[in-house]
Parts: C-alpha cells; sequence; structure tokens
C-alpha cells in the first residue's frame, strides 16, 4: 500500500510536528482535535513556529484540519492514522474504537507513545486489527530529530512494517529503526539511564552541576547541555513522571532500578517550582542582581545557588582514552558513567533489538551523541574494557565479548537502512589521511573529506585536507549535526590577543586559496551541507561545483554580527550569483544592494527553500529530505559529471562610488532609527566598500582576485579595532551578540 493521505488525530505538540514534517513531504494530512479551533490555532503556531517546522510556509496549505466529532470520516480515505493524543489509555481506546470502525481495510494505525507498549494500546483489537497497529515514536522538535522507532510486536504483518519504515525513510527521511515492544523502546531506554547514571555518579562522587555537565558532554561525544542541563531543558517533573513509568514497567532484576531511585532534593526542587527552565530554575537559575542577570548552579550537597564556574577540562575533542584515563575525578567519573553505559545498553540485546549497534544509531539521531555505547566500547578498545570492568555476569553479549576479545567486533554500520550511508562507507576506504581537523577518506575513484573539529569550525588543517584531497573528485561531508559554523574564531582571537595580525592575515589568504582552489580545481567538489553552514562553512560549500543539500540546513554569511565581512570568496560569490540576473544586467547598482542587504544584517535561512531566493542555493542544486542519502546522491552528481570541466573565472564589473552613496543612505537611516550604532556602521561601510567594487567605476575589469583581496583588506582593518574583538569575545563567551 502507499502511502498518498494521512490523517493525524491530536494536535499537541507532537501531532502538530508529525503533521506539519507530511507536509514538508508534500503529503497532504487532516489534523484533528477535539475541536476545530483547536486544530486551527495548532495550524497558525505551525505557520509561526520558531524554529521552523515547515522547510517553506506554503507548505502549511497541506494540512486541513478539523475535529473528532463533525469531520472523522476523513479517516476512510486515510492510508495511515496516527493517533498522538494524552496519554491516557481510556481515552487512546476511546479513539483506536472509533478509528477502526471508519478506516479502509488494510490502511495502518499507529500511536505516537513514547511509553505505553502495544499489548496494552491494542488489548480491546482484533487479531485482524493488530496486525495493522503499530507504535510510531517520533521524537521532538519532529522536524529536526532524525530518529524514529516503530515499535512491532508478535501481532504485526511485518510486510506492513516494512512498507511503513520505507515511506518514513525516503519520504519523511527518517532514520526509521524497527525494535520489539519494551518499556521505553529503544533510545529512550538506553538515553534516560544514561542520564540517571550521570547524575547518580556525580552526587555519589561529589562532583558540582557544572563539573558533571563539562564531562558528561563534549569529551563524551554528548552535547553541551549535559545531564543537569539537559534535566532542565527537559523538565524535572516531567523526567520524575519518566522515572516512574519504567519503575513501574521494568522487572526488580532491571539495573535501572538502582538508578532511577528519588534524589531528595530532586523531590524538594519539584515541590518548590523549581522544575527547570519551564519553572524558576531548576538546577541551573537565572538570578537577577539589580540590572545584570546572572547564571547560578546549585550546590547538591546542601540545595543552594552560588554563581555558575565555567570549568576547563581542556579536551574539546572526542578522545575516551584519554578521558578514562585521566587520573583525577573526572577520570573516574567518566569511567564510572561510560562503562555503566555500556554494561546497561549491551544487556538489552536481543530483547530490544538483535542489533546491538540500532541502539547506537538511536542515540545518534534521538539524542544526538556522537557515538552510541558500542561505540564508545570500540573506541576505549575490548582488552583495555575488559581489564577495567567490574563484574557483568548474565550479560550475554559481555560474557561472548569477553572470551573472544575480538576488538574488530563492531562490523557494519546502520544495518537498519539499505542507504549507503557515510557511516557504512568510512569503514570501506582503501585508505585514511587527514590530521586533527579534517580526515581524508579515499577510494578508488573518488575521496571524502569530513570535517572533525567542535562545531567543524574550520582552521589550517582543515584547509590542508580540502587541498590535499582534490587529487581526485571530491565529496564534503560530515556526520556530525554541523556541516561547518565558519572559521574557529577562537584560533583567531588567540592570535588577535598577541597583536599577530601577520598570522591572522596569512589564515585568510590560505583560506581564499583554498577556497578557489576548490572552485577550479581539475576534479568536480561537491559538498553536502546538513545542520549548521554558516560564515566560512557557507563559503567552502559555495565554492563547490555542486552542491547536495539536507532540507534541515542554517546557511548564510553572518561575519557582520562578530564585526566582520565574510573574507574567504562569500561577498565575491553571492556578487556573482546576484550580477547573473536579469535585473542586474539593467541596473548596475541592483546587485550590490541586493548582497549589501543580505549580508549585512546576516540573513540566514532555514532550508533549501528558503535559501534558494537568496542565492545562497542554486535551483540546479540538490535538494534531500533524508540526510542519509546525502553521500548516494553526491556519488551521482560525480558519475554525472565525469566530463567535467573546469569553469572559467567570473569577471565582475561593479559601480564603485556610484553605489556606495545608496549604501550610505541606508546606513544614515538605520544609524538614526539606532537600529545599528557606531561600530555597525564602520562594519556596514567596510562590506559597502567591498560589494561595490572599492575604487572602481562600472567600465572597469575586476576579477575574482581583486575581489579577494577587497574582503581581505576590510576584514584585517576590521580585526584590528577593539570593537570587533570586543564582538568576537562576547559572541564567544555568551553565545549572544553584542550590539556596539
Amino acid at each position: 500500500m502507499k502511502i498518498k493521505n494521512v490523517v493525524v488525530i491530536g494536535s499537541g505538540t507532537m501531532g502538530s510536528g508529525i503533521a506539519a514534517h507530511l507536509c514538508n513531504a508534500n503529503i497532504p494530512v487532516t489534523l484533528l482535535d477535539l475541536k476545530t479551533e483547536i486544530s486551527e490555532k495548532a495550524r497558525d503556531k505551525i505557520h509561526k513556529s520558531r524554529p521552523p517546522l515547515l522547510i517553506d510556509k506554503s507548505k502549511i496549505n497541506n494540512i486541513k484540519v478539523g475535529n473528532i466529532n463533525d469531520n472523522f470520516d476523513v479517516v476512510k480515505e486515510a492510508d495511515w492514522i496516527v493517533e498522538a493524543v494524552v496519554e491516557r489509555i481510556d481515552i487512546k481506546h476511546q479513539i483506536y474504537e472509533k478509528i477502526f470502525k471508519e478506516r479502509k481495510d488494510g490502511a495502518i494505525v499507529s500511536s505516537n507513545t513514547s511509553s505505553i507498549p502495544i499489548k496494552v494500546l491494542s488489548e480491546h483489537l482484533k487479531n485482524e486489527q493488530k496486525k495493522d497497529f503499530c507504535i510510531t515514536h517520533f521524537f521532538n522538535p519532529v522536524r529536526y530529530m532524525g530518529l524514529l522507532e516503530i515499535v512491532k510486536n508478535e501481532n504485526n504483518d511485518l510486510n506492513k512494517i516494512n512498507q511503513l519504515k520505507e515511506f518514513c525513510e525516503i519520504e519523511l527521511g527518517k532514520g526509521a529503526i524497527v525494535c520489539n515492544d519494551t518499556p521505553g523502546f529503544l533510545g529512550n531506554r538506553v538515553g534516560v539511564y544514561a542520564m540517571q547514571v550521570a547524575m547518580t555518579e556525580a552526587f555519589k562522587m561529589k562532583l558540582s552541576v557544572e563539573e558533571a555537565d563539562a564531562i558528561f558532554g563534549r569529551p563524551m561525544g554528548i552535547p553541551k547541555t549535559g545531564v543537569f542541563g539537559l534535566y532542565d531543558l527537559i523538565g524535572i517533573d516531567l523526567m520524575a513522571d519518566v522515572l516512574k513509568s519504567f519503575i513501574k514497567e521494568l522487572p526488580k532484576s532491571d539495573k535501572f532500578h538502582e538508578v532511577a531511585k528519588e534524589i531528595p532534593l530532586v523531590k524538594k526542587l519539584i515541590e518548590t517550582g523549581y522544575t527547570g527552565r519551564k519553572g524558576k530554575g531548576g538546577f541551573y537559575r537565572m538570578n537577577k542582581t539589580g540590572v545584570t542577570k546572572v547564571m547560578e548552579a546549585i550546590n547538591l550537597e546542601t540545595g543552594g545557588y552560588s554563581p555558575s564556574k565555567k570549568i576547563d577540562v581542556k579536551s574539546d575533542k572526542v578522545d575516551l582514552q584519554a578521558l578514562i584515563n585521566r587520573k583525577d575525578k573526572y577520570g573516574e567519573y567518566a569511567w564510572s558513567v561510560l562503562s555503566k553505559i555500556i554494561k546497561y545498553a549491551s544487556s538489552l540485546i536481543p530483547s530490544i533489538t538483535k542489533e546491538f549497534n540500532d541502539i547506537d544509531e538511536a542515540m545518534r539521531l534521538g539524542f544526538n551523541w556522537t557515538k552510541g555505547p558500542f561505540e564508545m566500547l570500540e573506541e576505549i578498545g575490548v582488552k583495555n574494557f575488559f581489564n577495567r570492568v567490574d563484574d557483568f555476569t548474565g550479560n550475554g553479549f559481555l560474557e561472548d565479548l569477553s572470551k573472544t576479545k575480538n576488538e574488530d567486533f563492531y562490523g557494519e554500520r546502520q544495518k537498519y537502512t539499505n542507504i549507503e550511508t557515510l557511516g557504512k562507507v568510512k569503514k570501506t576506504a582503501s585508505s585514511l589521511d587527514g590530521n586533527d581537523s579534517a580526515k581524508i577518506y579515499r577510494f578508488t575513484d573518488y575521496n571524502i573529506v569530513e570535517f572533525t573539529t567542535k562545531a567543524n569550525a574550520l582552521d589550517y588543517d582543515s584547509m590542508d585536507a580540502l587541498k590535499k584531497a582534490t587529487d581526485k573528485p571530491l565529496i564534503i561531508i560530515n556526520e556530525s549535526m554541523q556541516f561547518s559554523a565558519g572559521v574557529n574564531l577562537t584560533y583567531t582571537m588567540e592570535f588577535a590577543d598577541k597583536k599577530d595580525f601577520k598570522s591572522i592575515e596569512k589564515f585568510i589568504k590560505y583560506f581564499q586559496e583554498t577556497c578557489k582552489h576548490l572552485k577550479y580545481s581539475k576534479y568536480p567538489v561537491v559538498s553536502a551541507p546538513s545542520g549548521l553552514t554558516l560564515g566560512g562553512g557557507f563559503e567552502v560549500m559555495v565554492q563547490s561545483n555542486f552542491v547536495a543539500s539536507h532540507t534541515n540546513i542554517v546557511v548564510g554569511l553572518v561575519e557582520t554580527i562578530v564585526g566582520l565581512i565574510p573574507a574567504g570568496g562569500g561577498c565575491k560569490e553571492m556578487l556573482a550569483r546576484w550580477l547573473d540576473t536579469d535585473e542586474a544586467k539593467k541596473d548596475p547598482n541592483y546587485a550590490p544592494l541586493k548582497v549589501f542587504d543580505i549580508i549585512g544584517y546576516g540573513k540566514t535561512a532555514t532550508s533549501p527553500v528558503e535559501a534558494e531566493p537568496m542565492k545562497y542555493l542554486r535551483p540546479s542544486d540538490k535538494k534531500i529530505m533524508n540526510r542519509n542519502s546525502l553521500l548516494e546522491v553526491s556519488k551521482n552528481i560525480l558519475k554525472d559529471n565525469k566530463d567535467f570541466k573546469v569553469p572559467n573565472e567570473f569577471e565582475f564589473k561593479l559601480p564603485g562610488k556610484a553605489v556606495r552613496g545608496e549604501m550610505d543612505k541606508i546606513l544614515d537611516k538605520l544609524y538614526n532609527e539606532k537600529v545599528i550604532l557606531d561600530h555597525g556602521v564602520v562594519v556596514a561601510k567596510e562590506l559597502a566598500h567591498v560589494l561595490s567594487g572599492g575604487d572602481t567605476s562600472i567600465d572597469k575589469t575586476l576579477t575574482e582576485d581583486d575581489l579577494f583581496k577587497l574582503e581581505l583588506d576590510a576584514f584585517m582593518r576590521l580585526i584590528e579595532t577593539q570593537k570587533t574583538q570586543d564582538r568576537i569575545k562576547h559572541t564567544l563567551a555568551t553565545g549572544k551578540p553584542l550590539v556596539n
């Protein structure tokens, strides 16, 4: 059965998210709730959502709304009916009774529950109905979280389950993992256990919340919120309810009970309204003293708050062996947490899933870990792990591995999908090259470069890897959340603090040289961005010959926000794209003014659909719903361009001071209205100088190198100012812009 029409019942956060994502895939969907007004409000929220649930606001037209009393007959036409109502079993049973009376034969019915087992949900269904009923557990926010758990049991028609999986994978772009009907299913069972271990061990070892979050975060390949920050984000009261559900469902012999016991401090926080970010605060709180807001952290022993301290563990990279071998409390904490997570995850094989790497993928896709528990074990090393681990009696997976001591136990990654993913292909590379900032995977017909720094920020080593890898057709692609958040500003500021501006200039020149080398390389270069593709990351992408973009990108040139201008060819490339329009051929001021507006405001697009009108992406660039398909599409681009010819260099005719007068009028208005302040004017004037072509006129021809020089000179003048340095430092420290 092909899925062409879907009904979602329940327009809360999850129901709305599912409906919106079906819209993104151009699947007609009807959203039902108790009253039509509720569904209409949900549709309005989807339309206005930030971050946007829709890849294009016009997709909202794919959603019809109604109520479950007057409009329930739409179920008759649906190929898939998704129930996403409140987590009350009596209400769900009433909905299922109505659905199965109305649905057409063979239509799939699923629940988006995160905790209630199928056997409970389907207890009133007939055997024939149970074949078509399953759980489709989407993660929130639906558009951005890759994981979808399809939960089955012995009653299911497996062909139907596989059809649904294929649809969700190909059309919705999800990492659809089929798992058995066990408490918490796959991701939450391991993810919540990991959180509880990280928390209980912090209490036991008398670590501060900041220390625990500093270790149970980036050094482990886990998002920087850590455990206590994540508790606050989810809601401390909600987490307490989740734990109660696990305690109720899991047998007493399950190790989960050891880490789920009620903690007095947590109980007190909930009772006093400190439920996390949605409440008065939680493990962290924002305290206002006069006009100043101060982030405070709780003392786990006393319950008192004091200003939060930044913990420098001197580890930006994921290096688990180095982390667990530290001879301090941080190393002890890391080993205790990691070993317990590995032991627990491995104890669930094969009851949850027979494929252990499905658990790893669930943690990657549903919790944004860079490595799952079994990849962590692989990195630590089998021999090292068993030399240190304590009792694992009854854990069949570890008992078998302890006998074989097979360091290569992992085998193929991402078995849940038939797509040729980056994760699968990396292990088959004929050779591995590169450095600390980027890896080069070499194959017979092409190379892959994968950035490996924090947020994939770019530095000298990143550029070295890119240049080195152009001896064959090249694909630039990453498994991490971001393509690249831009040039490494911390690295740049280290030179600025020493007044070593020559080193900054040398790096920017090398960055420009590398980007030009990519654009005019003998062999084609494909960029396959996903996530943040900003600043320098955008400049790498835009100067690649071809682009295969995931629908979940945030793309743009944002340098003006930190008091700089794009200097790796971003101004140049945006000018070239806007000059190649009919309007620009009639009006020489048109392209410079358009690009001045886009770059000056640091405008970003949150999808390829938004990116195209700004010319961040071209109509010919591929737009891909399923991130797993980026490599496959990129390889097909290379196959289709075996007769690749190096493009001709672009030549620029720009109006110089003739357009700068128009730009100055815009700046005067913004300054008078206090939209920008003194340094904002300085930055904008430097941008205007570059985009106008500097000291040129419309009858002169400028080369790409001329534009590179204009960018570099403007960048250097700005980086040498104290106010730009203040902006950069403020952004690095707070994550927020400084307006000065």
